[in-house]
Formats: structure tokens, sequence, C-alpha cells
């Protein structure tokens, strides 16, 4: 048999820089006696952070304990059920979460929705990062919404690290990377400029990232200086992993809890923006039916006169019109009596 030799991944070949972050205040985020949960369920619990520009900082802690929580208020997801949470001056957010995805164009190819986003010197190297993000040439030309879920995810991130942000981020970021992508999202992150907020399990990935950690449990969080290792050093543990495994069990209720409280919750946000826009149709079909009612009683007034619209009769175009105006105010009658059931 013979041997095949296989090269070593050079990772410094496929390498980008973000764009220059934009110009923000001192402060970029100030919470103060903060509490965040899911309708009678709370989460976290008069809690203080402050996050300064260009601070870099890591989430940790079980799964449950609120840092998910704590990212979606910052961005706008979640309000707050008391306390108080600000943005500085001219923070912009360039954030990733689990169903970043979502938000993709599905009729945009994956190279176009690069392209849209890519400025400077960076946009010919477009196919070179999307090959870093595991996207061959063929793959560059699919649409998205033929992509897995994988594939939409790591677009995402590569989308959401071309666009200027002074504040991002980053929910479970490597979840569908495999390590030379890590290593290139790891590298641009070494170089970014901005604020930087780090959700992970990832003990190697977040090393270097940061210089504060931060531990939510128990309805709190507390600060650590230093990166993840230096968290670990203090805590006297090996891995992040072992905050789950030291408290599984009595962690399982609440995580169950927590989710279970999630699900009602976006549940509920979903079905308040399903009954808008349905009021929303509802008003708009009303809107549309007392126009074609107006058409028709127009039209049949022209008909019952005859001698002055005498042309437009023997034509044929007004009984046209008016078949066409009843057709089209059926159709919204049907619409409308399906929608009010």
């Amino acid at each position: 048999m013979d041997r095949v030799e296989i090269d070593d991944y050079d990772s410094s070949s496929i390498s980008f820089k973000f764009p220059p972050a934009p110009h923000s205040g001192r402060m970029v985020v100030d919470a103060k006696q903060l509490s965040l949960g899911y309708d009678a369920l709370n989460v976290l619990d008069k809690i203080d952070f402050h996050l300064e520009r260009g601070e870099r900082v890591a989430f940790v802690g079980r799964n449950g304990e609120g840092k998910s929580t704590m990212v979606k208020a910052i961005v706008g997801e979640l309000t707050p059920q008391a306390g108080q949470l600000e943005l500085g001056y001219q923070v912009v957010i360039g954030y990733y979460a689990q169903n970043q995805a979502k938000l993709l164009d599905p009729e945009k190819t994956v190279f176009e929705t690069i392209d849209d986003v890519a400025v400077g010197d960076i946009r010919p190297k477009i196919r070179t990062i999307l090959g870093s993000f595991l996207f061959d040439t063929e793959s560059t030309e699919k649409k998205v919404k033929v992509l897995s879920g994988g594939e939409k995810a790591r677009l995402a991130l590569a989308k959401l690290l071309l666009s200027p942000f002074n504040l991002l981020i980053l929910d479970e970021p490597t979840n569908h990377l495999d390590m030379p992508s890590k290593d290139v999202l790891k590298n641009a992150l070494l170089q970014y400029e901005g604020s930087l907020i780090l959700v992970s399990h990832d003990r190697d990935f977040l090393q270097g990232l940061s210089t504060k950690t931060y531990e939510f449990k128990d309805h709190q969080l507390r600060g650590y200086s230093g990166d993840v290792y230096d968290f670990l050093a203090q805590r006297k543990i090996e891995s992040l992993n072992e905050l789950q495994r030291n408290t599984a069990s009595s962690a399982a209720g609440e995580v169950k809890a927590v989710s279970s409280n999630k699900e009602n919750y976006e549940r509920r946000k979903e079905q308040e923006a399903a009954d808008r826009k349905k009021k929303n149709r509802l008003r708009k079909l009303e809107d549309e039916m007392e126009q074609l009612q107006q058409q028709v009683a127009d039209i049949e007034s022209k008909l019952s006169q005859p001698e002055k619209y005498a042309a437009e009769i023997n034509s044929g175009e007004l009984y046209k019109a008016y078949e066409e105006t009843k057709s089209a105010l059926e159709t919204k009658e049907l619409e409308w009596l399906e929608l009010s059931e």
C-alpha cells in the first residue's frame, strides 16, 4: 500500500482583520441592581455589571445560570424585571446568537451574503475567508436556503466578523466550527480593537481572549481578573466542564425550569407577534374591502345611467370591471372570514 503524505495545515495563510471599531464613549455597558428572568422565574437578581471601552470579558458558568439571559438583555431582546441597564454613547453591537442563522436572506448565495458586507481590502479575500469557514468554491454559489444548520451558522459568523462594531458579543460561537476555523476566528478576535463579551465552554478557545472572567452562579455573577486559565486556577479546577459536573444533580432541575420558562416566553412572544400580524392583516383587508365596495357601488351607479355612460356600457368595459371587482371583493371577504374564525 502506498503511503499518503498530508501537508500540515497552515492557518497563518488564512487570516483577516475586523474592520476598525467605530468610536464609542468610555462606558459601554452599565447595569445597576439588575434583575432578569422569564415570567415569575428570576434568573439574575440585583446584579451590577460595568464594561468599559476596549475591555474583553468572558462569561462562564453552568447551563441555566443566566449567561445568555444577560446577553439578551444587553442586546435589547429581554426587558429587565428590575434595575437599570444602559448602553454607552454611540455603542454599536455585533451579536452572534444560537439563532443567528435565521437572520440570513435565504435567496442570496453564500458569496453574495459575504459580498454585501465586505469592504476595502477584504473584498479580494472573500473566497479565502469563506474557505476558512469550510465553504469550497462550489458551496459559495449555493443559496442560503439549501444550507444545513451548521453551514448557516458558520456563514452567519463569517458575515458578522466583516461588519464594523465597537461591542462584539459572541454566544457559543465555536459550536459548528472545526479546529482551523476556530483558529481563524481566534486570531481575528486577538486583533479586534473594540469591546468584547464571549460566552463559551471552550477553554482553549477562550485562552488569551479576555482580561476578566465573570462566573454566573446562584443568581449572581462574580468577576475574576485574568483570562479563563487564571479563573480556573483561582477556582482550583481543571476545566469549565467541572462547573457543570460539580453541581450536575442540583443544576438539572434548575436548567429544566429555566429552559421551560424560556420556551414559554418565546412561545408567548411568537403568539403575540402572530396575533399582531393577524390583526394588521384583518385591518388591511377591511380597508381593501371598503375600497372595493365603493368601486362596486360606483360601477352600479354608472350602469343605472345608460344615457350618460352608453359608450362604456355598450363596449362591455363596465360589465367587465364590475365582474372583476366583485370577484376581488369576494376573495377578500373569504380571507377575512377565515382569519376571523
